[in-house]
């Protein structure tokens, strides 16, 4: 699902927001988990997952062209891990589109 997917869709099922309402909607959302994750925070959306960020220290790469060493900077990346609830979710919605039919 694109940012533009999530749009549509916010806009379809309220049909009291318009096309350019729903996405503002998506983007202060996106804007204000985002500035979070800069500063440091952690979010958590109870069902869904938490987003937090997590650090990288410095190693020692290679140039795969070159084969000489180079050093990696560190590095503050999001990390992502799901809810209890999506993780059930998906892992339902999984093992019934794997299932094989009864009816043969």
């Amino acid at each position: 699902m694109t940012r533009s997917d999530l749009v549509e869709e916010l806009a379809a099922r309220f049909s009291q927001l318009t096309h350019r309402d729903a996405e503002l909607a998506v983007k202060t959302v996106l804007d204000a988990m985002s500035d979070a994750l800069v500063r440091g925070h952690r979010i958590e959306i109870r069902g869904f997952g938490s987003f937090s960020v997590n650090r990288r220290p410095p190693r020692v790469g290679r140039n795969p062209r070159s084969g000489e060493s180079v050093m990696i900077a560190e590095k503050r990346v999001p990390h992502f891990k799901p809810g209890k609830a999506l993780r059930e979710a998906v892992d339902a919605g999984t093992n019934a589109a794997n299932a094989p039919s009864a009816a043969r």
